[in-house]
């Protein structure tokens, strides 16, 4: 799922981070969980959520089941909401233009 429209200026792995997030954006990832789901290594994933956090774009909710163990979610402004419309394909774009 892609990230709201507003949030989508920031940089490949901060984007890939928060898409990941928003894809389960309900249970939330840890940082293992993200580790699989963005191609890069630990420390530019690290680097990252202290940028989204920093910003106030994700949620860090500590886990009652294991001590040190943390669940990082999007910040609800960043997930889209269903009335948002996705951007056009540039094909869509050029199908509209050209008299076909």
């Amino acid at each position: 799922m892609p990230v709201a429209q507003g949030y989508r200026d920031r940089g490949d792995v901060e984007l890939a981070v928060l898409e990941a997030l928003v894809d389960r954006h309900e249970e939330g990832m840890t940082v293992f969980e993200l580790r699989t789901h963005v191609a890069t290594d630990i420390d530019s994933i690290e680097d990252a959520l202290a940028s989204l956090k920093e910003d106030d774009l994700i949620v860090v909710e500590n886990g009652p089941e294991a001590p040190g163990s943390a669940t990082i979610k999007p910040a609800d402004r960043v997930v889209p909401s269903g009335e948002e419309v996705d951007d056009e394909s540039f094909v869509e774009w050029l199908r509209d233009r050209l008299p076909f």
